[in-house]
């Protein structure tokens, strides 16, 4: 159950920043024996990460890791603002703000380790998905009940649809449209 409170600080999110093993993906970096990266994600959390950006909310990426394989899915999903190879996550916060013109009061962030607390502590509204580490998921202002890489994406995307009050009518657009509809 979510909090009035917390409900009103999720409907005044502007972007939400994610992570991504653990996260977009199910944590697993699988290679095989002619060296190619493969991570596993979620469709349903693409289709959130399309509908949150349809309905005005902008999504942006920050990870410690370089993969090929997380810039295509990303691209296909319209991401843009995909920050790889961040050791210190915190010039890509800053400069996530800057671009976007954006305060810290209407960003939420979605991490699932401890290189993500610092930008959970900076966001007005910090997700974790439910295996997340223990530290992180005593820290954070909600857990989902799904896994990361496992929709948990899409939990945290359709709350802050809720909480903005449109997914009711998202839902009600896919029974008579097909599709959502602006």
């Amino acid at each position: 159950m979510v909090s009035s409170d917390l409900k009103e600080k999720i409907a005044n999110i502007q972007l939400l920043i994610l992570d991504v093993d653990g996260v977009l993906s199910d944590g697993k970096i699988i290679l095989s024996n002619d060296g190619n990266l493969t991570k596993n994600f979620d469709v349903k959390d693409g289709l959130g990460m399309l509908l949150l950006q349809k309905f005005g909310v902008k999504l942006a990426v920050i990870t410690g890791k370089t993969s090929q394989v997380v810039q295509d899915r990303l691209s296909s999903l319209g991401v843009n603002d995909v920050y790889q190879g961040q050791k210190n996550k915190i010039k890509a916060y800053e400069d996530l703000l800057k671009k976007h013109q954006i305060n810290q009061e209407n960003i939420a962030y979605m991490g699932d380790d401890l290189p993500d607390l610092t930008l959970m502590m900076k966001s007005a509204v910090s997700f974790a998905p439910a295996d997340a580490l223990r530290a992180v998921k005593t820290r954070v202002d909600y857990v989902t009940a799904q896994k990361g890489g496992y929709g948990a994406v899409r939990e945290v995307c359709d709350l802050i649809l809720e909480s903005k009050g449109l997914l009711d009518k998202i839902v009600d657009d896919y029974i008579t449209f097909g599709e959502a509809r602006l």
